[in-house]
């Protein structure tokens, strides 16, 4: 069963906890989840260079809490913090918030470096993805990847393409493994991420699984 599901998924409430916390009921849900889905978009596409991985955003009475996992952190928060203000400024007008209001919610932002970046699985997906579209090699980028991961001490690592993989005229999967990996193991602390990557041939999913000690 393991292996037919999101492994993220699968572990939720178990090793794994929810990247958005609040509860909101009738039409502030669906605001709440198009807020969500506006800022992780919003981050991602500004924070790129900091190596964006997990963004965390939890939320209360009139206050929302964003946390942000990357990779590199001085890259965010700038000179003496200048860095912080204007990521906050970014995310009040990308939201529609005017913070002179008496009724607007207050925004937190805080950043938290990824210790391990060959460890993320995120980071890894996306690593892969951008060298693609720079038409490097597959098999030399999964090979190199798979390699680094092991080297960070994971205690597996699956790596997979699917679409036009090398330019191919027919679709095509290419696999690329080592160490173990137990998907079916609700214990075990498996990452998976999937993004496409945009060659020229067209797009390839890549998916990276990453069994952590």
């Amino acid at each position: 069963m393991g292996q037919k599901i999101d492994p993220n998924g699968f572990r939720l409430g178990v090793i794994n906890t929810w990247t958005s916390r609040w509860f909101a009921d009738g039409k502030k849900y669906k605001d709440f989840v198009l807020e969500d889905v506006k800022i992780r978009e919003g981050l991602r596409k500004k924070l790129k260079i900091a190596g964006v991985s997990t963004i965390e955003i939890e939320r209360s009475i009139n206050k929302i809490d964003i946390t942000v996992h990357v990779a590199k952190p001085g890259l965010v928060i700038g000179r003496g913090g200048t860095g912080m203000e204007e990521i906050k400024k970014y995310l009040l007008t990308l939201l529609n918030i005017k913070s002179e209001e008496k009724n607007s919610p207050k925004m937190d932002v805080r950043v938290e470096q990824i210790k391990e970046p060959n460890l993320d699985a995120y980071l890894v997906a996306t690593n892969i993805a951008d060298q693609l579209a720079k038409r490097m090699p597959f098999k030399r980028v999964m090979a190199q990847s798979v390699e680094r991961v092991m080297s960070a001490g994971a205690k597996g690592v699956r790596v997979k393409l699917s679409g036009r993989v090398g330019g191919a005229e027919i679709k095509r999967v290419e696999k690329n493994q080592a160490g173990i990996l137990s998907l079916q193991t609700l214990r075990e602390k498996v990452e998976f991420a999937k993004i496409p990557s945009f060659t020229k041939s067209g797009y390839i999913g890549v998916k990276v699984w990453i069994c952590r000690k």
